[in-house]
C-alpha cells in the first residue's frame, strides 16, 4: 500500500485534534473528490514500518484524540489488508486513542454493501474502529454546513454502538 500525506495535527476530519493518514488508491472516482491524486494506487510513498513509527509518534502526544484513516480509500480491499496489522497496533499501543475512517462504501450488517469492496479482513477491520463516514461524495448533496461529511447523502456512524445494536447508530445528527 501507498499512502498521499501523513497530517500531524489535522482538526478538520474527526473530533478533537488527530492524526490523518491519506491512503493511496480509489475505485469510487466520485465527481469533483477533493483528492483525485490518491485515485492512483501507485501515488505517494509506500506505506512502511518505518511509517508506523512515525505514525504511532505522532499519535502519542496527550493533545492527541486518534487516527483519522481517509485517502484514496481505505476501504478498498488492498488497503483494508495492509491496514489492519497497523490498527490493531494503534489499538493495543494506544488504546485511548480513536480511529475513524472515511469510506467511499457503503455500511451494512458489520462489513461493507458493495460486494467488491469486501475482503477476507472487513470485518474485523470494521470492528477496530470508533467512527466510521461511509457513502460517495455527491457534488449535487454538497452542503460546507455538514460537520465531517461533504454531501448530505453520507453518514457518520459510531461503529461499536452500531456493532452492538445491530442497527446503523449516528455518531452525529
Amino acid at each position: 500500500m501507498n499512502y498521499g500525506e501523513i497530517k500531524k495535527t489535522d482538526i478538520a476530519d474527526g473530533e478533537g485534534v488527530r492524526v490523518s493518514l491519506f491512503v493511496s488508491g480509489c475505485r469510487r472516482h466520485c465527481k469533483n473528490c477533493f483528492n483525485k491524486v490518491t485515485w492512483d494506487f501507485d501515488y505517494g510513498k509506500p506505506f512502511t514500518e518505518e511509517t508506523q513509527k512515525e505514525l504511532l509518534e505522532a499519535l502519542s502526544p496527550d493533545y492527541i484524540a486518534g487516527l483519522t484513516l481517509l485517502g484514496g480509500d481505505p476501504m478498498e480491499p488492498e488497503n483494508q489488508r495492509a491496514l489492519l496489522p497497523f490498527v490493531r497496533r494503534v489499538r493495543r499501543e494506544l488504546p485511548r486513542k480513536t480511529i475513524w475512517c472515511y469510506t467511499g462504501y457503503t455500511f451494512k450488517d458489520g462489513a461493507l454493501e458493495e460486494e467488491q469492496s469486501n475482503c477476507e479482513v472487513t470485518r474485523e477491520l470494521i470492528s477496530l474502529f470508533d467512527v466510521l463516514v461511509d457513502g460517495r461524495f455527491v457534488e449535487e448533496l454538497k452542503d460546507i454546513r455538514l460537520v465531517f461529511r461533504g454531501s448530505s447523502n453520507q453518514r457518520v456512524i459510531d461503529v461499536q454502538r452500531t456493532l452492538s445494536s445491530g442497527n446503523i447508530v449516528l455518531y452525529l445528527t
